[in-house]
């Protein structure tokens, strides 16, 4: 507990990795060992906060840009964050979509109600809205690689679609026209 309120008096979140989950504890130590081998292995000791703060973001900014990475074929991370063309779509401005304040009606509208732990399911693919809207009534927009997920006029999630088949039931049988 002392160590936490010496985080918070110094504006620093103490983050905890959750437990079981080794995969994410594993990178964040790999990061570590490359940090201290790389950044401050050959770095005399820095004058103050402020200087060791501004090295550490421009060494950032060199691993994330400029040094390859042999996990990703000798790229670099910058270069593998292009875009796909369903995560560019997933990101670009969404275009006006046909009904969206009236009635959703129409093949490429889908309806469905959130279930209890704030899952989605649309053609075989699960996505997480989040529990707070369980039970809410759920209307998706089918666009060729998208999932857009609308609860009342507000979109909530946009998701890429991981089949193109066609979405059968089109209306699930307890979602309502009721809020």
């Amino acid at each position: 507990m002392l160590f936490d309120a010496i985080c918070r008096q110094h504006g620093i979140d103490h983050i905890l990795t959750q437990p079981r989950s080794p995969t994410t504890t594993g990178k964040i130590e790999r990061f570590h060992r490359t940090l201290r081998l790389e950044f401050l292995s050959g770095h005399a000791p820095f004058a103050d906060l402020k200087s060791a703060q501004q090295a550490l973001e421009e060494w950032v900014a060199f691993y994330n840009t400029a040094r390859p990475h042999q996990a990703l074929q000798m790229a670099t991370p910058a270069s593998r964050f292009s875009a796909d063309p369903a995560a560019a779509a997933a990101t670009a401005p969404m275009p006006p979509v046909e009904g969206c304040s009236q009635e959703r009606t129409g093949s490429h509208w889908v309806s469905r109600r959130v279930t209890t732990n704030g899952v989605v399911c649309v053609s075989w693919q699960q996505v997480s809205l989040g529990r707070h809207y369980s039970g809410s009534r759920c209307d998706v927009h089918v666009d060729g690689q998208l999932l857009r997920f609308y609860i009342g006029d507000v979109l909530v999630k946009t998701a890429a679609r991981n089949s193109t088949g066609e979405v059968r039931n089109k209306r699930a049988l307890r979602t309502s026209t009721e809020p």
